[in-house]
């Protein structure tokens, strides 16, 4: 379908472009920023006034529960959730049941998410066989069947030496390298950050130091092997500055933050709140204020949902048997127009962490710019409306955030699939 999206303000990271641009779509791709091409004849056409015009969000970390938690979620309530919230693309983790460490698991869940006509899905293949971290996976097998990295999820490996060996293989084929920094050991049975919070509501302990050691072992690891490094949801204000050390060095390392860490500390915890149980924990105001700092200038590359839909009952239990999680497809617009508002970013900045910057670390060609001749993905959202964040207005089968019961800014209008209108509602 040929559509002409008119009369919208086009934000463009990519290609720094804020303008008021008319955007022509023809057979899925984008055939025309500003100007028609020629015999272009419009079968929609979508009044943008007063709206952004911008590249489908890219979401480097979205939970899908699929295959094997379908009573968290499924396929289709999250592909739901990513069209509401204007998400094209999602980098799956591999902590599925079973654990994508196999060539068929991995075209089976693009097979699956394909026939669904939605999101496009980015597997992250497993790094070791089963997340186990004694055997490394097929890598090479498991690029040819779609991956676009490798990852332990949450699942650190104990054994340097099997890390070491795993990035040097990687580093060998290019193949990027996508890490939670956590010292299992000095994290273990805690549920809130170390500090007077966690002290006074008698909850166990997650140091700082459990991503700093981990975080300081990964950088010294790529230095040594040349692996191309993603550091995933960073915590720690500490963790910066050793990011910043190695890339002086000479690492390849990139790193992103998830969107509620720029908004949250360990005293929302409040009375035992269970939407507040995350890992990596929450962590001091300071340490907030240094993430959303370090997005704001550059340091950090990327925003992410960190997509974690749990069900009512494993969040309904005490704060330390609850489990750890936040749904977040629909929110991370939201949480990042609110960020950006609070360090008075350019709008064009901001979505560049949720756009061409995330695409960049996914190695996503085809996505995040308005390119002429590009994927036609496309996030058509008003800024300026404020919305209740409730249950009811969750698509997500999971209805964990701690946001439940605000009014966040930004609601997405149009979200369009290779040129094909996903979805529309009426502001």
């Amino acid at each position: 379908m040929n559509i002409h999206i008119q009369n919208g303000r086009l934000i463009d990271p990519a290609n720094k472009i804020d303008a008021r641009h008319d955007l022509f779509i023809v057979d899925g791709k984008i055939a025309g920023v500003g100007t028609a091409p020629a015999g272009f004849s419009a079968q929609r056409t979508i009044d943008a006034s007063g709206l952004v015009v911008a590249p489908g969000l890219i979401d480097l970390a979205a939970r899908l529960r699929e295959p094997g938690f379908e009573y968290k979620a499924t396929l289709e309530s999250e592909m739901d959730a990513a069209m509401a919230g204007g998400v094209t693309s999602l980098a799956i983790p591999p902590d599925t049941d079973p654990v994508l460490d196999e060539p068929g698991l991995v075209e089976m869940l693009c097979y699956r998410a394909k026939k669904l006509n939605r999101a496009h899905v980015y597997p992250v293949g497993a790094l070791t066989i089963g997340l186990k971290g004694e055997q490394l996976s097929e890598m090479a097998e498991l690029v040819e069947a779609g991956c676009v990295a490798f990852s332990q999820a949450n699942t650190p490996i104990l054994d340097t030496r099997v890390l070491g060996r795993a990035m040097q293989y990687a580093a060998t084929f290019g193949f990027r390298v996508w890490l939670q920094p956590l010292d299992i050991f000095l994290a273990k049975g805690g549920v809130a950050h170390d500090g007077e919070v966690a002290s006074r509501l008698g909850l166990p302990g997650i140091p700082a130091s459990s991503e700093i050691i981990a975080l300081y072992t990964y950088l010294r690891l790529a230095r040594q092997t040349g692996a191309r490094l993603h550091i995933t949801r960073l915590s720690c204000a500490e963790s910066l500055d050793l990011i910043e050390r190695a890339r002086a060095e000479g690492v390849d390392v990139t790193c992103d933050v998830a969107a509620h860490y720029l908004h949250l500390s360990d005293m929302d915890i409040g009375y035992f709140n269970p939407h507040c149980h995350v890992i990596p924990p929450y962590r001091s105001q300071r340490d907030r204020q240094a993430l959303a700092q370090a997005v704001a200038d550059g340091r950090i590359n990327a925003i992410c949902s960190d997509h974690t839909p749990v069900d009512d009952d494993a969040k309904q239990a005490p704060f330390s048997e609850s489990e750890p999680g936040n749904t977040g497809l629909e929110l991370l617009l939201p949480l990042t127009l609110k960020w950006a508002a609070e360090y008075k970013l350019p709008l064009i900045d901001a979505l560049a962490r949720i756009t061409s910057e995330a695409a960049k670390i996914a190695g996503i060609a085809k996505g995040g710019h308005l390119s002429v001749g590009a994927r036609a993905d496309v996030c058509i959202f008003n800024p300026d409306v404020h919305q209740l964040i409730s249950r009811s207005m969750l698509r997500s089968q999971g209805k964990n955030t701690p946001f439940l019961g605000l009014e966040l800014p930004g609601k997405v209008r149009y979200t369009l699939v290779e040129g094909s209108v996903m979805y529309d509602t009426e502001i």
